[in-house]
């Protein structure tokens, strides 16, 4: 974890040109306001239903305009569930990542869908029947791809386990910056993806003596497809911290660092390749090389002085609602739309004062919130909210404020 005088330092003067001063005054100008349809962009969605999604049988939600929607009730009782089924409604496998038919209803049909009209009276559908192989999406009643669903309806989310994730591994903070960066390039995920299995398959090849020029070629592919993820990396974290006060985002890693020093991509591509053709030794019937895989992202509280992982469980968790509150904002610049954020057990590790802040904050991101808490006393400062009684699946004492 980098202390942020050195990250500042090492920042190059590449990424300082993009942030300190182009990008910055592009979001500047956006962010300001100064093009009148930004407000207009605002999408909510209106109502939600649900069929053999989890433990819901029969679910449905009304908004009722409100911009925070609060679920609660018992562990158990079907709140996260609400919140998967809109982040699947988004095109993603999930926040739980869950296979399809594991999420179809117990002793149901061995299928679910989810329905949801949004406030510009769009209408989308994801649909899965036993026997599928993979999930079916409609927008406005025609098939349309998974993919075109996320640009329609974006979506960032935070669950419980990511309370941790600056104590947990890289590994973890890898899969989810990388799940923020595809907020603005859908391929980057699938690249991430590919370098991996690029990877699987050089092993495999060395493993067993394959033809060396089967190498080189696996090794051109992997430097091509490492050098565009680590630059994604980087000016993702260069922009977003920007729209951070208290907290600022590092990337650590071998092809990142090159870029942060002011290496061209050619340049990088070139050095990585080098280094592959150099680094082709099984020890211990393991392929040792590093490269994107092995990056981190560092985060450092600004206000403590100290890295994020040194900080109270409260205090990491204030910091990770900023980061997202940040996205939120940089996604609005970049899009000009909002995604709708998902917090399930938004108000863990919190105290009151954090809680009204982050609520406050939220109020200002012109997003749309969906909640999740066990008790509804938590929220009651909550303004322009709809609460939401979630129990044994059925939903119940819709209440507006």
């Amino acid at each position: 974890m980098l202390n942020y005088n050195i990250f500042l330092s090492r920042i190059g003067t590449q990424l300082k040109a993009r942030w300190q001063s182009g990008y910055a005054e592009d979001c500047k100008s956006l962010y300001a306001g100064s093009i009148p349809t930004l407000a207009s962009i605002f999408i909510m969605i209106e109502t939600l239903v649900l069929t053999d999604f989890r433990n819901h049988a029969m679910c449905r939600i009304k908004t009722h305009d409100r911009r925070n929607v609060i679920i609660t009730g018992p562990n158990g009782a079907g709140k996260t569930a609400i919140l998967e089924s809109l982040s699947i409604l988004s095109g993603d496998r999930g926040m739980r990542g869950a296979q399809m038919g594991e999420i179809a209803r117990f002793n149901g049909n061995g299928g679910f869908s989810i329905f949801a009209t949004l406030s510009d009276d769009t209408e989308l559908s994801v649909s899965f029947d036993s026997g599928d192989t993979n999930r079916r999406a409609k927008i406005d009643g025609d098939n349309a791809p998974l993919t075109e669903m996320a640009s329609i309806l974006p979506m960032v989310w935070v669950t419980p386990r990511e309370d941790r994730l600056f104590v947990d591994s890289a590994a973890d903070r890898r899969a989810f910056f990388d799940r923020l960066v595809a907020s603005f390039d859908s391929t980057h995920i699938g690249r991430v993806a590919r370098f991996s299995k690029l990877l699987s398959e050089r092993a495999f090849a060395l493993k067993s003596g394959g033809d060396s020029r089967l190498v080189d070629v696996l090794d051109d592919q992997i430097a091509a497809v490492a050098t565009t993820i680590a630059d994604a990396r980087i000016k993702y974290a260069g922009e977003l911290n920007y729209f951070l006060e208290n907290c600022a985002v590092s990337v650590s890693g071998m092809l990142e660092q090159m870029l942060i020093d002011g290496r061209t991509a050619g340049d990088v591509e070139r050095a990585y390749r080098e280094y592959l053709a150099r680094t082709r030794e099984i020890v211990g019937d393991k392929m040792i090389v590093d490269g994107v895989h092995k990056s981190d992202f560092g985060v450092f509280n600004k206000k403590l002085a100290l890295p994020a992982n040194l900080t109270s469980t409260g205090q990491q968790k204030t910091v990770l609602m900023e980061l997202i509150l940040a996205h939120a904002k940089l996604l609005h610049a970049r899009t000009n739309r909002q995604p709708i954020i998902l917090l399930d057990e938004a108000a863990a590790h919190l105290d009151t004062d954090a809680r009204t802040k982050l609520f406050a904050e939220l109020g200002e991101s012109d997003a749309q919130v969906w909640a999740t808490g066990l008790d509804a006393d938590i929220f009651r400062d909550v303004p322009n909210a709809v609460f939401v009684s979630c129990v044994n699946g059925e939903i119940s004492n819709i209440l507006v404020s």
